[in-house]
């Protein structure tokens, strides 16, 4: 339900919050055992929002020993699935039940619009593990053909201590997206959060307990970098799921591949192509969801359509719109439930966009809106929504995953160009098309490299139902659906002589 509160109510609820930084092991909050930690800074106005503790390998050596032991145990590896179900959903609902405190987190912590936090993220991460917790007794083996002398089985099993890295943009959702088919399957958790977004993590393991999560089974190491390596590293985790940027995804892999060949899952990073053809039906709803594909969330999405190419004929018209859609996207404070665009996670992601837009201006693309930081005055990290015309499809603007609220809009002529520019990239997350020939809409999304594909639309389809990943250095591996099931279990064939 929408919620009436204004900015002065969210404020005094925020400062009414008593924030939690401590790491989660073994079913309690705990220091490090070196009593290291870091501020955690919030975009909104550059402040402190409170001290969390920084883990080193003591403390991932107790949280992945922890995992291991419950693991062994059974006590939820081996727990009926109606039980593991009734947990999840309880879960499900305690984060419900506290979701304006979970929201206030996410904003204070990482600038996302609280109209966002409350509409988006909290529910759609109460959804997802819901959704796993209710399809996980529903869920079978097979009995495959066999000899008539023998009886064959095939049988899924949890694979065990699973290490789930999560990013900074959607922090609760995207963590929600691993732990909830983990904690369904049967194995123990430990949840790394980005150590620029931690506080929803650290809070929702106490609630795991509350719903019923044995000690041991969810575990939340916050931190540095190293936090991560080192559970790639160990040799008692079993599995690996990363969301975040190719590069880490790569070391990931590496490290896997020094220690004991673990399970890595990785949903990595995207430079997204929309496609506006000629004959699109809705020039209103295509440029209000150009705008919406790379300003939502300040432009910090993988999935962020980042690259519009537009064709020729229509190129003038379609930019006048776009730009139109664009002043919707102003900065404003977080906590006012009217601003539609917050705050860059943090000064070193605001250098980096910066940086971008002079790239752009310097490689000789023409600015076309926005390109400048904003609201200085209140110690925050702000930038005005950025619109670049790119006459080169090679500069780094338009091939280089940005993260943040630029736009490169790319010209072509014919769909055989835009399917090859769409093309040409080292990612594959997400595409779209717009055309009112159906035929066009789906010779693209055949042809479109891209593990997900919309027509006449951008980023819909918020459900569970559809697997979500991507084409070649995007990842491997697929979050969302039934399919995610998959990541987290171990095949296991059963051959039972009858006689």
């Amino acid at each position: 339900m929408p919620s009436n509160k204004t900015l002065a109510d969210w404020q005094q609820f925020a400062a009414s919050l008593n924030i939690e930084g401590r790491a989660f092991i073994q079913g309690q909050y705990v220091a490090a055992r070196s009593g290291r930690a870091f501020d955690c800074i919030s975009p909104i106005d550059g402040k402190v929002l409170t001290q969390v503790t920084d883990c080193e390998e003591i403390d991932v050596d107790a949280a992945v020993a922890a995992a291991r032991q419950a693991f062994e145990s059974g006590v939820w590896s081996q727990a009926n699935p109606r039980k593991r179900k009734k947990v999840l959903c309880r879960f499900a609902e305690l984060i419900r039940q506290h979701a304006d405190e979970l929201a206030v987190l996410e904003t204070l912590d990482v600038g996302k619009p609280i109209g966002d936090t409350t509409s988006v993220d909290i529910p759609g991460a109460a959804y997802c593990i819901e959704w796993y917790g209710e399809a996980i007794d529903k869920l079978g083996g097979e009995v495959a053909p066999a000899d008539q002398h023998l009886v064959g089985l095939v049988t899924r099993e949890p694979i065990g201590v699973v290490a789930c890295i999560v990013p900074w943009n959607f922090p609760l959702l995207m963590a929600s997206w691993k732990i909830g088919p983990a904690l369904a399957a049967g194995n123990s958790v430990i949840l790394k959060p980005s150590e620029k977004s931690p506080l929803t993590a650290i809070r929702v393991a106490e609630l795991a307990k509350q719903a019923g999560v044995p000690d041991g089974v969810f575990n939340v190491l916050p931190g540095g970098g190293q936090v991560g390596k080192l559970l790639s590293l160990h040799m008692d985790v079993d599995c690996v799921a990363f969301t975040g940027s190719t590069q880490v995804g790569k070391l990931l892999m590496q490290y896997a591949g020094q220690s004991n060949l673990k399970r890595v899952w990785l949903e990595l990073g995207g430079k997204s192509p929309n496609i506006v053809m000629p004959d699109c039906p809705d020039f209103d709803r295509a440029a209000s969801a150009a705008a919406g594909a790379i300003f939502y969330n300040m432009g910090e999405m993988c999935t962020a359509g980042s690259r519009l190419l537009v064709h020729r004929d229509i190129k003038e018209a379609f930019i006048d719109r776009l730009l139109e859609k664009a002043r919707a996207y102003q900065p404003g404070n977080p906590l006012n439930p009217v601003t539609s665009m917050g705050a860059i996670v943090d000064d070193i992601q605001l250098q980096r966009v910066l940086g971008y837009i002079e790239l752009g201006r310097a490689e000789g693309a023409k600015l076309l809106a926005g390109g400048q930081q904003v609201l200085l005055d209140s110690g925050g990290y702000y930038i005005e929504p950025t619109v670049f015309d790119v006459d080169r499809p090679d500069i780094r603007i338009a091939r280089e995953e940005i993260f943040g609220p630029v736009l490169s809009v790319v010209t072509f002529d014919t769909l055989d160009q835009a399917i090859a520019l769409a093309n040409d990239s080292e990612y594959g997350l997400g595409a779209a098309i717009w055309s009112s020939n159906l035929t066009t809409a789906h010779e693209a999304a055949r042809r479109l490299r891209a593990g997900t594909v919309w027509v006449n639309c951008y980023d819909e389809g918020g459900d569970m139902n559809f697997p979500f990943g991507g084409y070649k250095q995007s990842g491997n591996g697929r979050d969302k659906s039934l399919h995610a099931l998959e990541k987290y279990t171990e095949l296991k064939s059963t051959l039972i002589r009858l006689r």
